[in-house]
C-alpha cells in the first residue's frame, strides 16, 4: 500500500505547536496571495511530473497544512481554507488538522463540495485563483478553467508561492542513476524506443513527450532514488523518430549508465530546461504533431506548447500498457524475488508468533523487525513503501505509519496488521497479512473469514480475454456486500519491476474514477488483491497478494485466463475459523497453502519447515 503519518490526538502539546505553526504557514501565503493580486490559492500534492509520492522538495501542501498524508488538496482564500482528501486519510487528516483554521472536506461523501465548487461559493465576481501550473495535470487546469468561468473568476498558471515563502525548503533530489541491466530488465532500451516510435507511427507523430518519472526509467533501463520507495529520477523526455532528448541533471549520470544513453545517442539537457522547448528549432520543428497525454503531461508544459502553435496528440502514453505486460525475463524473475519474500514473511511470522507472549513487541518493533529481514536479504535495494504496522484500532486506519507517539503493545489477543514490500534486483514486492495474536472475539473472526473469502474468489477467477480489471472487483467485494459491509479503496492495483509498487493502467475497482477507460486485463500483468475491513475504534483486517494474470486455456467459447499468485506465505490459520468458510472456500485455502509449503520448505531449516507444516495444514 501506501504511505501515511498518523499523530496521536492525545499529544497535545505537539498539537498546539503544530497549528500554531501551520497557522503562521498561512499567513505567510496569504501575504504572498496579496501581493500577487490573487484572492485564492490552489495546493496539490505533486510535483512537476504528478507523481504519486514526492520528494521533500515538492511537499508543499504537507508543509502549508500540517497534514502529511500521501493524498489530499488544499484550497486557500483570503479568510477561508479546506482540504479535500478520500476516506483512507479521514481520521488522519482530522487530527492534524485540528486548531489549524482548515476544514477538512471528506471527498466522495454526501454533500462535501468539490474544490470548483468551494471557490465558486467563496470568491466573488472577477476573482483570481493561483496555482503553479506544474504541478497539476493539464486535463485538471483546463477543467478548473473552465468551471471558474461561470464567475469569470481566472485560473492564473505561474503562481509559485512555494518558491518565496518556503524559505527552508528542500533542494532537490540529485541521486544516482543507474543502469538497470538487460538480463533483468528482459528487453534494450533500443527496443523499447522502437517500440514506442512504433506507436507514434500509428499517430502520425513527429514526437513523444514523456513526463512520467516511472515510464522514463522503464524506457531508458535506468533506475533512481529521487522519490523515497519509488526508484525513478525527476526527468523528462522527448522522442523523436532519430533523436531522443533527457531533460536531467546529468551530473548524476556516470559509468554504465552514460555509456547506455550514449550508445542509444540520448541528447542530455538540464532538468528545468523541458520549459525551453517550445522555442528550440533543435528539438521540436514548428508545425510537428506532438503525442502527450494530457492527463499525465503538466498544465504548464501543456499551455507552452498549445500556444506555440504545434498540433498536440491527446493519447495516452504508450509505455503504460508496455510496461504493464511483463516480459517472460520479467516474470521468470519477479517469481525469484516473490520467494525470497515469502520466506522472509514466513520467518516473520514464526518470530512474531514466538515473542507476543513477552509482552515486550511494538508496532514499531515488529515493522523494524520485518524492515530489517528484508534489506538484509539478497538482491535487496529497498523497501517499496513504508511499513504499515497497525494493532487492534490502530488496523482500522487503513495507511497507518507507527510514530513515537502512536506506538502501542502488540497484546497477545486481537488482530495485528501488517503491510509491507521490497524492491529486489529482481521485481517488486507487496503483501498483506493479518495475523491472530491470541484470542479473538467473535466479531473478528467473522470479519477475517469474510476477508479471506474475498481474497480466495479473486485470486481463483477464471475469465474469458477481454473482461476488464473493474468487471472483476464484485468477486472481491460480494460476501462482504452480502453483509452490509465494504471498504473505501481499490481492491488492487497493478505493481511495477522495480519500480512504483502502484502502476496503471491495470487495477480492481468497480467504479470507474472520472476520465478512466476500461482496462482488459493481459497474460503478464500483475495485479494486487487486497480486499479488507475497517471497523474504526476496534479492528482493522486486510490480505494482500500479488496475482499474475496468464492464460489457462481456449475452448469453443474463446481463450480463457485466470492468475497466478505470485505472493506465497501462509493465511494465519489462528485467525481462521472453517465453520465460517465454505467447501469452496476450505479447498481454495488449502490448495494455496500445499504451494506455499512446497515452494518454501526447502530453504527452511527443520525446525522452520516443522513449523511452516502447522501453518499450512488442511483445515
Amino acid at each position: 500500500m501506501t504511505e501515511s503519518t498518523f499523530v496521536n490526538k492525545n499529544n497535545t502539546k505537539s498539537n498546539t505547536a503544530s497549528s500554531d505553526i501551520v497557522r503562521g504557514h498561512l499567513e505567510a501565503l496569504r501575504s504572498a496571495m496579496k501581493q500577487r493580486g490573487l484572492d485564492a490559492y490552489y495546493v496539490p500534492t505533486a510535483d512537476y511530473h504528478l507523481s504519486e509520492y514526492t520528494g521533500d522538495h515538492f511537499k508543499f501542501r504537507s508543509w502549508l497544512s500540517g497534514f502529511t498524508g500521501s493524498a489530499g488538496t488544499l484550497a486557500v482564500t483570503a479568510d477561508r481554507a479546506g482540504l479535500w482528501t478520500d476516506g483512507r486519510y479521514f481520521l488522519q487528516a482530522e487530527d492534524q488538522l485540528a486548531g489549524t483554521g482548515i476544514d477538512l472536506y471528506k471527498m466522495q461523501q454526501p454533500g462535501v463540495p468539490s474544490i470548483e465548487e468551494f471557490f465558486l461559493s467563496s470568491l466573488p465576481e472577477g476573482s483570481r485563483v493561483g496555482v503553479d501550473g506544474r504541478t497539476i495535470s493539464a486535463v485538471a487546469g483546463e477543467k478548473m478553467a473552465e468551471s471558474l468561468k461561470e464567475k469569470n473568476i481566472a485560473l492564473i498558471p505561474d503562481a509559485d508561492l512555494a518558491g518565496i515563502i518556503w524559505t527552508d525548503r528542500p533542494a532537490l533530489s540529485a541521486e544516482k542513476i543507474r543502469l538497470y541491466e538487460e538480463k533483468y530488465a528482459g528487453k534494450s532500451a533500443f527496443s523499447k524506443l522502437e517500440e514506442i516510435r512504433e506507436e507514434m507511427r500509428k499517430h502520425q507523430a513527429d514526437f513523444h513527450v514523456i513526463t512520467v518519472l516511472d515510464e522514463i526509467a522503464w524506457l531508458f533501463n535506468l533506475r533512481g532514488s529521487d522519490i523515497a520507495y519509488n526508484p525513478v529520477f525527476l526527468s523528462y523526455a522527448v522522442i523523436g523518430e532519430t533523436q531522443v532528448h533527457l531533460f536531467t541533471d546529468s551530473r548524476r549520470i556516470e559509468g554504465p549508465a552514460l555509456d547506455s544513453l550514449k550508445a542509444l545517442g540520448v541528447i542530455l539537457h538540464p532538468y528545468e530546461d523541458i520549459y525551453l522547448i517550445a522555442e528550440d528549432p533543435d528539438i521540436l520543428q514548428r508545425e510537428s504533431r506532438i503525442l502527450l497525454s494530457k492527463a499525465s503531461v503538466n498544465y504548464r508544459l501543456y499551455t507552452l506548447l498549445k500556444e506555440s502553435g504545434f498540433d498536440l496528440i491527446d493519447k495516452k502514453d504508450p509505455a503504460i500498457y508496455l510496461k504493464a505486460v511483463k516480459n517472460e525475463t520479467e516474470i521468470h524473475n519477479t517469481l525469484k524475488a516473490h520467494l525470497r519474500d515469502g520466506l522472509i514473511m514466513t520467518r516473520f511470522m514464526k518470530w512474531l508468533k514466538n515473542n507476543v507472549q513477552s509482552g515486550d513487541l511494538t508496532e514499531a518493533g515488529a515493522a523494524s523487525c520485518l524492515d530489517h529481514l528484508r534489506l538484509s536479504a539478497e538482491n535487496n535495494l529497498g523497501l517499496s513503501f513504508e511499513t504499515i504496522s497497525g494493532y487492534g484500532p490502530h488496523g482500522a486506519i487503513v495507511h497507518y505509519a507507527v510514530t513515537p507517539e502512536t506506538d502501542i503493545p502488540l497484546e497477545p489477543r486481537g488482530l495485528y496488521l501488517v503491510d509491507s514490500g521490497g524492491h529486489y534486483l529482481e521485481g517488486t514486492t507487496d503483501i498483506t497479512r493479518t495475523y491472530a495474536l491470541g484470542p479473538l472475539t467473535q466479531e473478528e473472526k467473522e470479519h477475517f473469514a469474510l476477508v479471506l473469502r474475498c481474497m480466495l474468489n479473486l485470486m481463483y477467477a477464471v475469465f474469458p480475454e477481454g473482461v476488464c480489471c473493474h468487471n472483476l472487483d464484485v468477486l472481491a467485494r460480494t460476501p462482504l456486500w452480502e453483509h452490509g459491509l465494504d471498504f473505501l479503496h481499490g481492491t488492487g492495483h497493478g505493481v511495477g519491476h522495480l519500480l512504483n509498487v502502484h502502476e496503471g493502467p491495470n487495477s480492481f475497482y468497480w467504479k470507474l474514477r472520472e476520465g478512466a477507460e476500461p482496462v482488459p486485463l493481459a497474460p503478464g500483468m500483475i495485479t494486487t488483491d487486497e480486499p479488507g475491513v475497517y471497523i474504526t475504534g476496534k479492528h482493522g483486517i486486510r490480505l494482500e497478494n500479488e496475482l499474475l494474470c496468464r492464460e489457462k486455456e481456449s475452448t469453443a467459447y474463446g481463450k480463457f485466463l485466470h492468475f497466478e499468485a505470485l505472493t506465497l506465505a501462509p493465511i494465519d490459520l489462528d485467525a481462521v475459523d472453517p465453520a465460517l468458510l465454505t467447501d469452496l472456500d476450505r479447498r481454495r485455502l488449502n490448495s494455496y497453502h500445499r504451494r506455499v509449503y512446497e515452494t518454501l520448505s526447502p530453504y527452511l531449516t527443520d525446525e522452520e519447515k516443522e513449523w511452516l507444516k502447522k501453518y499450512t495444514r488442511e483445515i
